[in-house]
């Protein structure tokens, strides 16, 4: 099969269009002929060396969507998608023609969606959804303030946040893609720069929000703090710009405030599976809408594809293994 490897870890550039030997699934596994698969920052990260327990050489790549060809009977022809934090990183990922998994690693695609639509929602939706959902445990008639909700797992906050009626108050330092759900979707849309805090209280009635998620962390970390209402819940998942961070903890336990990380990476493609399974009911449903697909390539330009994604292209990435 025709797949892209990287030996050592650097840019794109290191990244190699190699052939390899197809997988033949093990007893219990499944091989999927991988039709489309996005390319996350966290693809990108891996490249890079970012991640300690990457082992080379590997296949990157976490996201994915594609048809059983091998495996299970009450598999075989069916259209997947998946996701996980082992694939791209202990075992070989999607940037490749097929991948092998084990069967409870098995999520049926929606109907909803195209290969290369459902192949750019997986990390994105799922540690939205483990923040939103498992953690902050968002209800109806509470505020969410989203920072960072211009860019794909913002984006999924805000939809999964909408879909269980919560208001979504969305912080970045541009608005969402104006062909995008979220752009819809939030309530109301306050940019990121030293107002932020008041213009926030100001549309809580002076409460603050009763979640905050922070899909930037690091620079925005204080900021989310600041926002949370008595007793509310903040979601971490990045560090960007800082990985140390200092906080006012007198304010911090004064305020009772719950701080809760959200890591998709520690869920490999078999813990991942109910998760794409619940999120797929819901975009079949009509609940959830596809991100926007800025760009797409074939396999063999998957260096360019990590181009772009590094770059900071507005807009899912997709590579086109078929």
């Amino acid at each position: 099969m025709k797949a892209i490897q990287f030996k050592t870890f650097g840019t794109p550039d290191v990244l190699e269009y190699v052939e390899l030997p197809t997988p033949k699934p093990a007893a219990g596994h499944a091989l999927i002929r991988v039709k489309s698969a996005s390319v996350n920052p966290s693809d990108v990260k891996n490249v890079s060396g970012h991640f300690g327990h990457t082992q080379l050489p590997r296949v990157p790549g976490r996201d994915f969507s594609g048809t059983v060809v091998a495996g299970p009977d009450e598999w075989l022809g069916a259209d997947v998608w998946g996701t996980g934090g082992d694939i791209g990183f202990t075992r070989n990922g999607t940037h490749a023609e097929f991948i092998e998994v084990p069967a409870a690693a098995l999520a049926r695609k929606p109907a909803s969606l195209d290969h290369a639509q459902a192949a750019s929602i997986g990390v994105n939706f799922v540690v939205a959804w483990l923040g939103t959902v498992e953690y902050a445990r968002v209800e109806a008639g509470e505020t969410i303030a989203v920072i960072g909700v211009s860019g794909g797992v913002g984006g999924a906050v805000t939809q999964i946040a909408k879909a269980r009626g919560a208001r979504v108050i969305g912080i970045d330092r541009h608005e969402p893609h104006p062909d995008s759900p979220a752009a819809r979707l939030v309530d109301e849309f306050v940019p990121f720069d030293d107002q932020t805090a008041a213009r926030v209280r100001e549309l809580t009635g002076g409460a603050g929000a009763e979640v905050v998620y922070d899909a930037v962390g690091g620079v925005a970390f204080e900021l989310a703090l600041s926002l949370a209402k008595r007793r509310g819940r903040v979601v971490e998942i990045s560090a960007t710009g800082r990985r140390r961070v200092e906080f006012d903890l007198i304010d911090f336990y004064h305020n009772e405030t719950q701080l809760l990380g959200a890591d998709s990476a520690k869920l490999g493609v078999v813990e991942s599976a109910p998760i794409m399974t619940a999120i797929a009911e819901g975009f079949d449903a009509g609940r959830f809408e596809a991100p926007v697909v800025a760009l797409r390539f074939p396999l063999e330009r998957a260096r360019e594809a990590y181009e772009a994604v590094a770059g900071g292209t507005r807009g899912r990435v997709v590579i086109d293994a078929e």
